[in-house]
């Protein structure tokens, strides 16, 4: 009897149990020192028992090391997979709202690469399976019939004529960089091939290879591959179009537009054909489809939004692998074209007169989402900053800040709409501001001021509002670029002095208007982010769209809508009429500005469903005569707004934050007891706003109707009436915009009292000034011209410098003068005897 174990025999020798190995299997055992034997000269007897222990040990030794094995494949098998699979740069990727492209950017090496998709459109992947892997979705990633048929084949025709790839290994020889074909690359990809299927699913791993195969050139992936030649989205493909992209991975020299034309109409032709045997399209389609020409040479790619794709690349970080991914924007991809081609069209109008750039941007105002981005205008050439995105660029403001002193001033009752504001020739702690065309009307209402854009009644606004206080305001409605102290800016804070770019000041007229369209369907509360950046990228939609606020987290709604009220009827500074004509046919709240030296023309415009802005000049900042908000950028936002759809609707007035005031006739102020009055609805604010103090109660001569005093007749005798009544300078302006005005009568022979001051009044120079006398071209220095108001400027005033007798004058009291460096003193007389001086100092 032999017992084996471990491939060794033992034989039975005695009855005791014992047994002897075989000696012809005993020798390598021995050798390797397995059994001890006595110098390997004889072989000892051993009991099995005790010999069995030894071999079991090697066996449980040699299973080991086959388990280790196998696991080590296993985890070099499951970990051969790189992650991620590709880790090629990607090209910037913008898409409309629609998802259309509208600008890309080539990758970093210079391949158009989009990002990697998520779907492959269904006519391609049809397609595509049938050219190259019928058995795609039945095979573990290695097609056994196919490997066997391309082995045959090869055999057959004593070359490599096909490689019996499916599209997974395919997938994995791109994601390695094509290496060399050779037997152990082909391995490598069956095993790569069958990690793959385990990773991912079928439709992600034909995503793969839709996103990385080459398409010729430079052109790598589907989508990059449909824009390049057929200018549209993969999904929009043609079954031809279709065809002509699955047989291109395969040879992608066949696309080159100067041969192989007919190779490629062949092979696109025998796909159809099979897609046709296959069941997968109709013959007439198949005919259909074979009609269609061939793509031509690469076209551009679509560049509606330079600009904003640019500022993508600068602020959007790349996801965790270091890739772009694609850019999906709030843009309107069809508005975008239409504003694009207006903005060239008026473009072309204002190089005319050296006015190369021009921007526009729209916001919706519910969403704060951008329409339509135009950083600057087409084609203006590389030497006038055509590649420079105005919208984001900090410029001079000009007058485009006014609105939000005007609306701040009556939220916190500082002024009601129609209360009167100075406007005289002005010296404030050195700075001078002036109007557009230097003339002023003395008082004018606050609403107006706006209208005109008066430069000098909002220095003085500011002034009473405080720099501090909007100087916070700004920074909370989102001027990102108010960056220095308040001090640091002064008074010129609402004239230009301040730097802002078009898309924080669009946005917070869109937030001004967002505030006030939400007030009503809140029930009077606040959104704590109506007040919210724009934005340009596609969010998620969110449940909550901001905490509800009893109080106005910026503007109240009162606030908001007199001022929008009032821009409705904004108008140029010089008062030029044709502004009238913008406006028609929709309602529009509107505000023009120009900056300093012509260098910057605004125009922003808001309704409840959009907000516009535009801005005109010269990206280098060169001044130009004429670019002007009015001129430059008015008629571009009007045109815009005619393009965009709307309803014609306006805001609703938000009554539970207005009360009936009380107002002043003549000032705009609260009424006083001497004032006409008549009611209106007013912010709540303007319950802390003054009363009247303009109206006076004068004392009358009974007969001749002459100012008297108790000096000169008894007070029961006279007639008391309440007047209208501005200081002498205001009244010197406001007389010639006010025919009605009605000044006060003269004294009464023997009756004159009171403050001379009431009667006569320096416009120029005031009490206390230093004056600069800059030099005429011939070397000499200026006259400075000296002016006064008298409430009867029919009188004759008498001019004295240093007690020095100049001249007199009547009716118009200017008079040029060239007084030395240093202190004077002016002493001006009336024929009255009224008496009024001022020092001041030139240097």
């Amino acid at each position: 009897m032999c017992v084996t174990s471990d491939n060794v025999c033992f034989s039975p020798a005695s009855a005791n149990g014992t047994e002897h190995f075989n000696p012809a299997r005993l020798s390598r055992y021995v050798n390797a020192g397995v059994v001890a034997g006595e110098k390997n000269s004889r072989i000892f007897p051993t009991k099995i028992e005790n010999v069995k222990p030894y071999f079991c040990d090697i066996k449980r030794i040699k299973k080991k090391y086959f388990i280790a094995l196998l696991l080590l494949l296993a985890v070099l098998w499951w970990f051969s997979l790189p992650f991620p699979l590709f880790d090629k740069p990607v090209s910037l990727v913008l898409k409309d709202r629609d998802d259309n492209l509208l600008s890309a950017r080539i990758a970093a090496d210079y391949q158009w690469r989009f990002p990697e998709r998520d779907t492959v459109p269904a006519k391609f992947a049809t397609a595509i399976i049938e050219f190259e892997d019928r058995r795609f979705y039945r095979h573990f990633g290695i097609d056994l019939r196919g490997v066997g048929r391309a082995f045959l084949q090869n055999i057959k025709e004593r070359k490599i004529v096909s490689g019996g790839s499916t599209l997974t290994m395919q997938t994995v020889r791109l994601s390695r960089d094509n290496p060399p074909r050779t037997l152990w690359q082909k391995l490598s990809e069956m095993c790569l091939a069958t990690r793959l299927e385990v990773a991912y699913d079928k439709a992600e791993i034909l995503a793969f290879y839709a996103s990385h195969a080459p398409f010729g050139g430079n052109v790598v992936g589907l989508d990059a591959a449909a824009y390049r030649y057929y200018q549209k989205r993969p999904e929009l493909l043609s079954w031809g179009e279709a065809a002509t992209l699955a047989v291109l991975p395969n040879s992608p020299g066949l696309i080159h537009p100067g041969r192989n034309r007919q190779a490629l109409f062949a092979k696109r032709n025998r796909l159809l054909d099979r897609l046709l045997n296959a069941g997968k399209i109709d013959e007439l389609t198949c005919d259909l489809a074979k009609t269609e020409p061939l793509p031509a040479a690469p076209l551009p790619l679509p560049d509606l939004a330079p600009h904003l794709a640019d500022r993508a690349l600068q602020e959007l970080p790349p996801d965790k692998y270091g890739k772009l991914p694609p850019v999906n924007t709030t843009l309107n991809g069809g508005l975008q074209k239409q504003i694009t081609d207006l903005i060239k069209r008026a473009n072309e109008r204002l190089k005319y007169n050296q006015i190369h750039n021009l921007a526009a941007l729209v916001i919706d105002v519910k969403s704060g989402e951008t329409l339509a981005y135009i950083g600057n205008a087409p084609d203006t050439g590389k030497e006038h900053g055509e590649n420079v995105d105005i919208i984001r660029a900090p410029r001079s403001t000009g007058s485009i800040l006014k609105p939000f002193l005007y609306a701040q001033a009556l939220q916190d009752g500082t002024i009601l709409p129609q209360s009167l504001l100075i406007d005289i020739p002005s010296n404030i702690g050195g700075y001078r501001p002036e109007n557009y065309h230097e003339n002023y009307d003395g008082r004018v209402a606050a609403d107006r001021a706006l209208q005109r854009s008066l430069n000098v009644p909002f220095v003085h606004l500011l002034r009473s509002y405080g720099v501090e206080k909007f100087h916070k305001d700004l920074q909370n409605i989102g001027l990102t670029t108010i960056t220095r102290s308040p001090d640091n800016y002064g008074l010129s804070l609402i004239l230009g002095g301040a730097e802002g770019s078009l898309w924080d000041i669009t946005n917070a007229y869109a937030s001004m208007a967002r505030t006030l369209e939400n007030f009503q369907p809140q029930s009077g509360e606040y959104r704590k982010n109506d007040f919210q950046k724009a934005k340009y990228r596609r969010e998620k939609e969110t449940k909550n769209d901001g905490k509800l606020l009893k109080t106005a987290p910026v503007l109240t709604a009162a606030s908001i809508y007199q001022t929008l009220q009032v821009m409705q009827h904004v108008e140029r500074p010089d008062g030029h009429d044709a502004w009238t004509s913008y406006g028609s046919g929709f309602p529009v709240a509107w505000k023009t500005g120009t900056s300093f030296g012509f260098r910057d023309a605004w125009a922003v415009g808001v309704t409840p469903e959009y907000a516009v802005g535009v801005w005109a000049g010269n990206a280098d900042g060169e001044g130009r005569p004429g670019c002007i908000g009015i001129q430059a950028a008015a008629p571009v936002l009007f045109d815009i707004f005619r393009i965009l759809p709307t309803n014609n609707a306006w805001f609703e007035p938000p009554f539970d934050e207005m009360t009936e005031l009380e107002i002043c006739e003549n000032s705009g102020w609260r009424a006083g007891a001497d004032c006409p009055k008549k009611t209106e609805f007013m912010p709540n604010g303007g319950l802390q706003a003054r009363v009247c103090d303009y109206h006076k109660i004068i004392p009358l001569h009974p007969v001749t109707g002459e100012r008297v005093t108790s000096a000169c007749l008894p007070p029961p005798e006279m007639n008391l009436a309440s007047r209208f009544v501005l200081p002498p300078v205001a009244e010197y302006y406001y007389r010639k915009r006010h025919p009605a005005y009605r000044p006060l009568p003269p004294f009464a022979e023997g009756c004159r009292g009171g403050d001379d001051r009431a009667v006569m009044q320096f416009i120029y120079p005031k009490r206390g000034a230093r004056i600069s006398v800059p030099k005429d071209l011939d070397g000499e220095r200026s006259r400075t011209v000296f002016s006064v108001a008298h409430r009867q400027p029919e009188k004759t005033i008498f001019w004295y410098l240093d007690e020095d007798y100049l001249g007199s004058t009547t009716d118009f009291h200017d008079m040029e003068l060239l007084p030395a460096a240093g202190k004077h003193l002016l002493t001006l007389t009336d024929e009255d005897g009224v008496r009024s001086e001022i020092w001041f100092e030139v240097f």
